[in-house]
């Protein structure tokens, strides 16, 4: 009867322009509202900077705010123990670095578990270290550094940025590998240690490769060697480390983490979409002036990565007894 298909057709339509409820339990499109980024350091170091290259392109992409909160303090734990407690939402991520695959081997009585309380999801950067010295010191090879130390009763000092950073643990492995005499002197940050290396108060150090570069282009201290492998892009005509020191290698590396439980259709967005900035031209050459190497990940091959980063540097830690509470 044609009253009844105009009523069936009124309401067809009424039921077209009525938005459907969500399903209880359904998940809404991730992320749909800003997402904090855990900075567990300070602003302006290494971290800092990779995140705010990498999570402003991810904004872009995503069209939506993620939102950097740097909590720094006791070598990252601080702001790692908040996202460890967080919701497992995907709304709270961790940028972390090198210390998240040390300070357990650091630290005792940690509120939280790195191996429990945190799902890896995909590695952003590698930095190597740049052996540095004082520009009057006479060495140019990492055998020269070598020679000078044993041929000296003391040995040689080298600073680094505090007990237990990466370059300390640098320092700890070169003293391993090379069985010199090395005085450690620890200062609070890399930028003291490069200021007083400069002037010449301690000669040598194991620097941030992407913090150094205009210093040693500039002529203010001189590069010796880096941590990682083949050529830097920035500064090509640096040897690495392992040509004298076979698999001597050392990177201050940035990863994002999520906590345990986070869905994982979230860590699988999230990780693809890193992965994508990781790839996008403005970020590669941001990147390469400031020596950072990047990988693409699964979640899986990060956390592989991170086991055999802690593998290493628990040996480390113990073997030069380092304990910081």
């Amino acid at each position: 009867m044609p009253g009844t298909h105009l009523t069936r057709r009124l309401l067809l339509a009424a039921l077209a322009a009525t938005p459907f409820a969500p399903r209880a339990g359904a998940q809404a499109v991730w992320p749909n509202r800003p997402v904090r980024v855990m900075v567990p350091y300070p602003p302006a170091g290494g971290a800092d900077t990779t995140a705010r290259i990498v999570f402003a392109k991810l904004g872009e992409m995503l069209g939506q705010q993620f939102v950097i909160e740097n909590r720094g303090g006791a070598g990252g734990t601080i702001g790692e123990a908040v996202v460890a407690k967080a919701d497992p939402d995907g709304y709270t991520v961790l940028h972390d670095a090198t210390a998240f695959s040390v300070n357990s081997s650091l630290y005792s009585n940690l509120p939280f578990d790195y191996g429990k309380d945190f799902d890896p999801v995909a590695l952003v950067s590698l930095v190597p270290n740049i052996l540095v010295v004082t520009p009057s010191v006479p060495v140019k090879t990492v055998a020269d550094v070598i020679a000078l130390a044993k041929a000296a009763p003391d040995g040689i000092d080298m600073a680094s940025s505090g007990n237990g950073t990466l370059q300390h643990l640098s320092l700890e492995m070169f003293r391993h590998r090379t069985g010199i005499k090395i005085s450690h002197v620890p200062y609070r940050g890399g930028g003291l240690a490069l200021n007083d290396v400069m002037s010449g108060q301690v000669k040598f150090f194991f620097a941030n490769g992407s913090s150094v570069v205009g210093l040693i282009q500039g002529g203010k201290v001189k590069a010796i060697a880096h941590t990682g492998k083949g050529k830097l892009a920035s500064l090509p005509d640096i040897p690495p480390v392992s040509d004298t020191l076979s698999g001597f290698e050392a990177y201050e590396w940035n990863g994002v983490f999520v906590p345990r439980g986070t869905p994982a259709s979230i860590v699988k967005t999230l990780n693809s979409s890193l992965n994508a900035a990781l790839r996008a031209p403005n970020v590669v050459s941001r990147f390469e002036q400031l020596n950072i190497d990047t990988r693409t990940t699964t979640p899986q091959e990060f956390r592989a990565f991170v086991q055999d980063q802690m593998a290493l540097w628990s040996k480390v830690v113990k073997d030069a007894n380092i304990r910081l509470g």
